[in-house]
């Protein structure tokens, strides 16, 4: 499968299984996006939208499919190729999981009576459904998405996080997610964590600290913490630290900025500081990251 991007944005392609890919497609421009990729008939198509919006497209654009923050789309024809057509609008981020029919088979064979398009009377049938993201799913699409492991590592926590998601993802326990995770049962907590990222993540450079964060978002420093890990997978200042590492990555590879500029930037008052926290990030020096690309 070739992943294709058109304009600025990115696109990060990891086999996590036999028949399993996944792919985490952000565009942080001020303007959309395109993606682009063949997929064979045989996979099915799972498209989750984390952040903002985003269209996919086919027969050349003749059929639009919107899928908006916090909804997903699942996309299967046995009988014709649905290449992967993305029009990410700007500050928007989806990820997608792409199973082969042959390895969804060996995973939920003995679950046909629960998903329909399993039955042998249906398994010739296109299938298109939309679902809104549930919140123990929309945690565990966070978890892969902030996560830093090194790739080795990482392909395997995707690995067990896909598995995971799927067996949510078509599970008829309507009260699974408020069970297993009942903080995330109240919307309006959910909308004050994404407030709390979104604010440190504008404020890296002088971030506003835990109490004061848990005041201007209006919650508690023990949810603040709690439902910041539960969401994002990590304490609110281990996101905030890759985050800037992430950042710092994208200003070394745009070519602009030397290593004292890109610390600046990312809210290190000395370079030494800086270059500490990308080695243990990274596993090497700025500047040999540099000299590497």
């Amino acid at each position: 499968m070739n992943f294709k991007n058109i304009a600025k944005g990115s696109t990060e392609s990891f086999k996590v299984d036999e028949g399993v890919i996944l792919l985490k497609q952000t565009n942080e421009n001020e303007f959309e996006s395109n993606f682009n990729s063949k997929i064979g008939k045989d996979y099915i198509q799972f498209h989750f939208c984390l952040k903002g919006s985003s269209k996919f497209l086919f027969n050349q654009g003749s059929y639009v499919f919107n899928v908006e923050n916090e909804n997903s789309i699942l996309l299967y024809n046995p009988h014709k190729e649905l290449p992967i057509d993305l029009l990410l609008d700007a500050n928007s981020q989806v990820i997608s999981i792409l199973i082969s029919i042959k390895k969804f088979h060996s995973l939920f064979s003995n679950e046909s009576d629960q998903i329909s398009f399993l039955n042998n009377d249906n398994i010739e049938n296109k299938l298109y459904k939309e679902k809104k993201i549930g919140p123990m799913i929309a945690v565990i699409l966070n978890q892969m998405y902030q996560q830093s492991l090194n790739l080795t590592m990482y392909k395997l926590y995707l690995r067990g996080k896909v598995f995971e998601l799927m067996s949510l993802y078509f599970s008829k326990d309507k009260e699974m997610d408020i069970e297993q995770c009942p903080f995330l049962s109240d919307d309006n907590n959910i909308k004050k964590i994404k407030k709390a990222k979104e604010i440190i993540i504008s404020r890296m450079i002088e971030p506003p600290t835990l109490q004061e964060l848990a005041k201007e978002v209006d919650i508690s420093l023990k949810k603040l913490k709690q439902g910041f890990k539960q969401v994002y997978g990590a304490s609110v200042f281990s996101f905030l630290i890759d985050y800037k590492m992430q950042v710092s990555k994208r200003l070394l590879s745009s070519g602009n900025y030397n290593v004292n500029e890109v610390a600046l930037r990312v809210g290190y008052s000395t370079a030494t500081h800086f270059i500490n926290a990308f080695k243990k990030k990274f596993g090497t020096t700025p500047k040999k990251y540099l000299m590497s690309i």
